[in-house]
């Protein structure tokens, strides 16, 4: 009876451990010189209300509460962090309850590097901007800090690395990443919406599309450069692509 009492207490104690150290780590309070920041750097951000603002300071701290930051031959600073954790709230920012269960870790690496993952500064074929990891890196993103930083300078563009690759994360949420997120496409659309991929991607494959060339790659590549778009240049997209405005307007619930 003694030795089940002790048994006992001690799967208690196990359990209350479990529970105690796979508890989500409460978000951090939102530090008040990052405002001036995202005023500066995040285009999205500025533009919202102030109320609005708020409740994006407050998805940001829940982001960088969740997900990991790491580096390879840098320190990451405080811009780093924002601008890691807008590209992950600007597409779901209109899902209050949005959490990326299918990311532990971002890894921010100087510049762009090369498809064995290793940084040199003396490769010439470092090309990659921005990747998420597949296998035994299968919760984690690689980030270039110098792409990462660009897509969110002030100038006319429609390149945007971190909301790449969160986008692909979004996608990748049902379980492959195809180019039809389930998680934000509702069934009836999904048709419509694989016509508008198809048809856009023969535009940009015949050079008669403004949208970025790497989109005509395939449908999961054209779904994040189409998304970059939509949100560095909206009123672009949806003056000279209406119907790929509106679809992506309903997918990410955004107003007008």
């Amino acid at each position: 009876m003694l030795y089940t009492i002790i048994a006992f207490s001690l799967l208690v104690v196990f359990a209350l451990y479990a529970f105690i150290s796979t508890k989500k780590k409460k978000a951090a309070t939102f530090p008040l010189n990052w405002h001036k920041l995202l005023i500066k750097h995040v285009q999205f951000y500025k533009e919202l209300s102030s109320t609005e603002q708020l409740r994006f300071q407050k998805r940001i701290m829940t982001f960088l509460s969740e997900v990991y930051l790491d580096s390879v031959n840098l320190e990451i600073n405080d811009l780093d962090k924002i601008l890691i954790a807008s590209s992950a709230v600007i597409p779901v920012f209109n899902f209050p309850e949005w959490h990326y269960k299918n990311l532990s870790t971002v890894l921010i690496y100087p510049d762009h590097f090369n498809e064995d993952l290793g940084f040199k500064q003396t490769d010439e074929k470092r090309h990659i901007a921005g990747m998420v990891g597949n296998g035994q890196f299968e919760k984690q993103m690689i980030l270039s800090r110098k792409a990462l930083h660009e897509g969110f300078e002030q100038k006319s563009h429609k390149q945007n690395t971190g909301i790449h690759e969160f986008v692909h994360l979004i996608d990748k949420q049902d379980g492959i990443t195809d180019g039809v997120p389930e998680a934000l496409i509702k069934r009836p659309y999904v048709i419509p919406w694989l016509k508008i991929i198809h048809k856009e991607m023969e535009a940009i494959n015949d050079n008669k599309s403004d949208i970025r060339n790497y989109g005509g790659t395939n449908e999961a590549e054209f779904l994040a450069v189409a998304s970059e778009y939509f949100f560095e240049q909206p009123e672009l997209m949806k003056k000279k692509h209406p119907d790929l405005y509106q679809m992506l307007q309903a997918c990410f619930r955004t107003k007008e």
